[in-house]
């Protein structure tokens, strides 16, 4: 059977995923009564990627379209995942890039393309979206013209085709249709896909050789190694090798072989050259290692990987309320656990921080390491967790943080919000226009560590009608810091359960982040203060009674609901001598210090240094 291998690129929200959806819908690859049917973004099998809407991880599928196999290899949009576009992309003969028809090319649209044109790919640009009231396509389609001209280092890069699609209808066309209410389906794409992406190289007479490219563990078969034969072929029960690199760490059995088709691998007895396949019977195995036959001598290069930009400390909880919301809390169930992510989580770097008997683990931005947080909350797991921080490296004597190119769209209304945001945060604007919808776009270039907590910002500021996408284009030369821009704390120095007459005290001062009869610890941040200095308040303090007054007074008190943060919420507001507490069922702000004189001394030494 011939093989087609293709990479589903785009900017977040784009609509990839729903595309995909109905290439597996338009080739039957589900009975007519499946659910799948039904659904959409039947890829996002992983909760929290229902939940935000986004990809997070690389997964592939296949579909049969006029007896050719498609494999489709669905990827993130997100630049904080790009270590999921990196390792998948090798697997691909070509690639579908898909453009918002309003939107047009955004930064993590170049990066994409950047990462398909670096491995030679052949690209089918897909113009989505073209139902949309705002659509464009005509300006979208220039605008991605001037992004391959900028982008191209070989002129047969130039040589790319045009679709026009309504992703979510199933659609697509050749050329620019004047009525998209006339009937249409994919077929153009499938047949353009068979005639431009080329057959993957087949060297079927060669040993068996192929590039780990992801895994994937199963309580009953172990662990799944994943890539693309490169040469030969592989069948159940022969001898093979693993390789790192030049070196050879082993010999095993491959015990099962498995191929793709619609959502379910299917066990086969022999794959053949170009093929997308999962092997069984290889423990301790890594992305980015070699499986082959015995008679070869060294594996493929390993994969190789953007430099992360940001890191957070996590460690065991050490709050008093430590052990009582979670079933794994001791840090060497955390040391486990982190080495499991790190087998296929590749774009993660993880250290010991012996100080804090935990772990650095450095990522590719807020996202990438919010989502690891949150996977381990939803397992069961309790930690507390840093500041993030920004990874500076030094090059011929010279410090260097990391920059971003960064894109906000926003109302009229929101502009003056947008400037302000980016004056004070010394971003250098490299581009103002304003759109079909009357809406304002800024791209600017600004250091990640002058960039952190402005998504937070602007969602607030301009309740949640921002559009937001940074990709990082490098390191450069260490910039001016700018001063935070955060009031103090409001700091409970009692043990207890909070009360409404207490709460009614911090309501007066500022913002609660609790409500009342929650438990709280000295030490505990329990509200935002109006003025820059933090305050250390009692709100475990009931009221006295008296023969006039009984506790059912405190019925009468009027409180504002709390303000609640989400995890990447929590991570923007901390300092540095502050630490996020996470547990399954609860996100708690506290100090590094729990106790005033800690903290008051704590405080003294940080002057007598500085």
């Amino acid at each position: 059977m011939d093989i087609r291998n293709i990479a589903i690129i785009a900017h977040v929200d784009h609509g990839k995923t729903t595309l995909v959806d109905w290439m597996l819908k338009q080739t039957h690859t589900f009975r007519d009564n499946e659910i799948e049917m039904k659904q959409t973004t039947i890829l996002d099998r992983n909760e929290l990627e229902r939940e935000k809407g986004i990809t997070i991880l690389s997964k592939n599928t296949a579909v049969i379209y006029k007896d050719t196999k498609i494999n489709i290899i669905d990827t993130p949009g997100h630049a904080d995942f790009s270590g999921e576009v990196e390792r998948v992309i090798n697997m691909a003969d070509g690639a579908l890039l898909i453009i918002d028809a309003a939107e047009g090319p955004l930064p993590q649209t170049q990066f994409v393309l950047e990462k398909a044109m670096e491995q030679n790919l052949k690209i089918i640009v897909v113009i989505n979206k073209i139902d949309r009231q705002d659509a464009r396509p005509l300006q979208v389609l220039k605008e991605t013209e001037e992004l391959f001209l900028r982008l191209a280092k070989h002129t047969y890069q130039l040589e790319y085709t045009v679709l026009y699609a309504v992703g979510r209808e199933g659609q697509a066309w050749k050329e620019l249709p004047r009525n998209i209410n006339d009937q249409a389906d994919l077929s153009p794409l499938f047949d353009e896909i068979l005639k431009k992406i080329p057959k993957p190289l087949a060297h079927e007479n060669k040993p068996f050789k192929m590039l780990i490219s992801t895994l994937d563990f199963d309580s009953y078969k172990g662990t799944y190694a994943i890539g693309k034969i490169s040469q030969g072929t592989l069948s159940a029960g022969q001898n093979i090798s693993l390789f790192d690199y030049e070196r050879k760490i082993g010999n095993f059995k491959a015990e099962q072989v498995f191929a793709s088709l619609g959502l379910n691998r299917i066990e086969v007895d022999k794959a053949q050259t170009g093929d997308i396949i999962a092997v069984t019977g290889l423990n301790n195995v890594s992305i980015g290692q070699t499986i082959a036959d015995p008679a070869e001598s060294a594996g493929f290069p390993t994969i190789k990987l953007g430099e992360p930009t940001l890191k957070i400390t996590i460690s065991p909880n050490t709050s008093p309320l430590s052990g009582k919301e979670a079933q794994f809390s001791t840090a060497r169930q955390l040391e486990q656990r982190l080495i499991k992510e790190k087998k296929t989580n590749i774009g993660l770097i993880i250290s010991r921080n012996e100080a804090s008997r935990g772990f650095d683990v450095a990522g590719r931005g807020e996202l990438h390491l919010s989502i690891l947080l949150e996977t381990l909350r939803r397992e069961g797991y309790e930690m507390q967790v840093s500041r993030p921080k920004i990874i500076v490296k030094e090059t011929n004597g010279i410090k260097e943080e990391p920059y971003e190119e960064v894109t906000i769209e926003v109302d009229r209304e929101y502009i003056g919000v947008a400037v302000e945001e980016i004056g004070k945060r010394k971003g250098t604007v490299i581009d103002v226009k304003t759109t079909l919808k009357e809406s304002t776009r800024f791209l600017f270039s600004i250091s990640s560590r002058n960039l952190l907590g402005l998504r937070g910002q602007l969602m607030t500021k301009t309740r949640g009608r921002a559009l937001f996408a940074s990709v990082v284009t490098g390191f450069e030369p260490l910039s001016e810091a700018i001063s935070q821009f955060r009031p103090g704390a409001l700091i409970a120095f009692a043990a207890g359960k909070s009360t409404s007459y207490a709460l009614e005290t911090v309501q007066n001062r500022g913002t609660a982040l609790i409500g009342p009869n929650e438990e709280v610890y000295e030490g505990m941040i329990i509200g935002i203060n109006n003025r820059e200095e933090d305050i250390d308040i009692n709100v475990c303090k009931s009221k006295k009674l008296t023969n006039m007054h009984t506790e059912n007074a405190d019925q009468a008190i009027h409180l504002d609901p709390p303000l609640l943060f989400t995890l990447e919420q929590c991570l923007d507001f901390i300092s540095d001598d502050e630490l996020l507490e996470i547990t399954p069922r609860s996100l708690r702000l506290r100090k590094l210090h729990l106790k005033k004189i800690e903290r008051i001394r704590a405080e003294r030494q940080f002057s007598l240094l500085s």
